[in-house]
């Protein structure tokens, strides 16, 4: 068996223990020993996982969403997105996400990839989606939950990036594989969900 390459990097756990939990954040902190031999504290949030929805219109222009968001206290520029349930497939989440979210239901899916979006404290691994062949419905949003559903365009999308308004990581993610996947250099298998998926 070939020696591990990383295990010059690797950190492995002496105990762990759970120092909050709350209605959504499950707070660990952990004692570690270092490559070295010695030890360190990690403190992190255990989560389920999410996903991120790209949904293509058939006019090239995209649905995106404005939501405020309260750790940082501005309204963000997104993609729709949301948390995994328990035992839920990735896919099974982002029909319902953007069904809820938008109304809209896509005839066809393509699985992008994933994206860690803060690996410094966080275990949440977020699946990217796109979505096309999008019909309107009647959105369900969940109690609480506020948001505006708009259009834009990839240049539109890319510019407000560019000056700053546009900062959620997810959405700048899924901006990258939509400009790869365009110009041809990124692949995209596109399928229809199973028939015993909600639609």
């Amino acid at each position: 068996m070939a020696a591990d390459p990383d295990a010059h990097l690797r950190e492995d756990r002496l105990d762990s223990e759970q120092v909050f939990q709350g209605n959504f954040l499950d707070v660990r902190r952990d004692r570690v020993r270092l490559p070295n031999g010695a030890t360190a504290s990690r403190e992190y949030i255990v989560h389920p996982g999410a996903v991120m929805i790209v949904p293509l219109l058939d006019d090239g222009r995209l649905v995106i969403e404005r939501q405020y968001r309260y750790p940082v206290a501005q309204v963000m520029v997104e993609f729709p997105a949301g948390k995994l349930e328990a035992g839920e497939p990735p896919l099974v989440c982002a029909i319902r996400e953007l069904a809820e979210e938008t109304g809209y239901r896509a005839a066809e899916w393509a699985r992008a990839g994933i994206t860690h979006n803060a690996i410094a404290y966080s275990t949440e691994g977020i699946e990217i989606w796109f979505a096309r062949g999008l019909t309107l419905g009647v959105n369900q949003l969940d109690e609480g939950e506020f948001l505006d559903v708009s259009t834009a365009t990839l240049e539109e999308l890319e510019e407000a990036a560019r000056v700053g308004t546009l900062t959620d990581v997810k959405t700048l993610v899924g901006l990258l594989w939509l400009r790869h996947w365009r110009e041809g250099r990124w692949a995209l298998e596109w399928a229809s969900p199973s028939p015993i998926m909600p639609s």
